[in-house]
This record gives C-alpha cells, structure tokens and sequence, in this order.
C-alpha cells in the first residue's frame, strides 16, 4: 500500500519510540519523513537505519530558538509538510511535595510550548487536505501518583486539539489527537529511575492493562498514519486513544 506517495511528514522525535515507528511506516508507504532528534548522534543513527527518504534536523522541541529555526531548516528539503505529527516529548514524574520549578519548567517548555510553537512554525507549510496530529495521553483521564506536572502538561496539549482544529477548519487542515497508553518505549529512561525500579514499576503496571501487555510503538505508528490518511478524511478535533482500555476500564 503507497498511501502516502511523495507526501512529506515532519515527525518530531522521531529518533525513536512511536516516532521512529511512525516515520518507518510512512516510508514504507511511499512518503518521505523528516525527523528531528535532540542530538546529531541519534539523528544520524536513526536516519541510516531508515534509508534514503528519511531525512533528518538536530533540532530540540524545548528550545524556541530551535523551533524558531525549525521552518526553514525543513524548507531545505521541501516546500510543503502533509503530516506533522507533534510528537516530541518525555516524561518526568514527582510526588507533589518534592516537585520545584526546574522539574515544571521543563516538561511545559517541551511538551506544551514545544507543540504550540512547533505547530505555528509549520502551519506556513502545511495546505488544504494535510494533517496535524499531537500526542497527548491517557493520564488526561486518570489519577496516578507523582504524575501531576506531566498530566497537566500532556492536558494542556490535549485542549490544543480542539482549539488547532477550529482555527485550521477554513484552511483545510485535520486535527486531531492520538493517545497512547502504556507502549513499550525507552520513556522511562528520562525518569530518573533506575532500572531495577524501572522493572519493578513495569511489573506493577501490567496486571493493571486489560490485555496484560504494553502496546508496540508500531500499533500506535498504525493509528497516526490512519489519522493522516484519505481513510479519516471525515475526522477532524478527535482524540484516538490506543491504550488497550486501560483509562476506561483497566484495573
């Protein structure tokens, strides 16, 4: 299938996890995804192992002076952007006792600022029939311990999906949001947990997941391609969440 024939994606964070996942199937279906990455190393890396319609920018969604240079460093490769699939981002976690500005700082600038200015600066490149979709999550509707900052964060990108999508409704442009549950990913290394922990949470998080199992990065690359594709032409200011049912009805 060659949904995606020389259409363009911008993919931030796209090194790995879902965003590595998502621009190996755009490629694999005829398109040409730009990833961006916080360092020179995993940018590389991660474009080698895509082949040759990846292309790749340094570039770190927590800085406005990156995001600021973002448009025209993806202007060096193409006019237009059909996917822009705001994915960048981590997540650090604190009881709300031990939580300082630092820690609060730095999950607004990159999850909602970066998304916010990420957006703005490619609308320019973006026409009639192209697609956004943000990542947001499923924390938004649940209650979970130490997650106070990063659920407030990935709430107010969640709110964006709604407020993007009226004011790209005349410009022809979807909207619309995918919220992953627990995948299988290296988010836990941002943590500052160490592995042993990191097992051990993992291990108490499963019997919670009414498939008993973490999603695969591919599942959700799936679901933002099918936001993006021909296929959800009729879908615009949804939230898609791929999360086995752990929100609605996990344990």
């Amino acid at each position: 299938m060659q949904r995606f024939k020389n259409r363009f994606a911008l993919i931030t964070g796209g090194t790995n996890g879902m965003g590595y996942a998502t621009a190996r199937q755009f490629i694999n279906e005829g398109g040409t995804a730009i990833i961006t990455g916080r360092s020179n190393e995993t940018v590389s890396n991660a474009v080698k192992e895509l082949g040759p319609n990846a292309l790749g920018i340094t570039s770190n969604a927590g800085s406005m002076k990156d995001i600021l240079q973002l448009q025209d460093q993806v202007r060096q490769h193409t006019n237009r952007i059909d996917l822009l699939f705001a994915n960048a981002g981590y997540a650090k976690f604190a009881p709300l006792e031990n939580g300082d500005e630092a820690h609060f700082d730095e999950l607004f600038n990159m999850l909602v600022k970066g998304t916010f200015f990420t957006v703005q600066q490619m609308l320019p490149l973006m026409k009639k029939g192209s697609a956004i979709v943000l990542n947001t999550s499923v924390v938004t509707d649940m209650a979970v311990l130490n997650f106070s900052v990063y659920t407030a964060a990935k709430s107010a990108v969640q709110s964006f999906i709604k407020s993007f999508a009226a004011e790209c409704t005349d410009k022809g442009i979807r909207v619309n949001g995918i919220s992953p549950g627990y995948i299988s990913t290296n988010g836990f290394n941002n943590t500052g947990l160490s592995q042993e922990q990191i097992a051990g949470a993992i291990q108490s998080i499963i019997p919670t997941i009414p498939f008993k199992r973490f999603g695969e990065p591919t599942e959700i690359a799936h679901a933002v391609l099918f936001l993006a594709s021909e296929e959800a032409a009729y879908i615009h200011a949804t939230e898609l969440k791929v999360d086995a049912g752990v929100s609605t009805i996990g344990q």
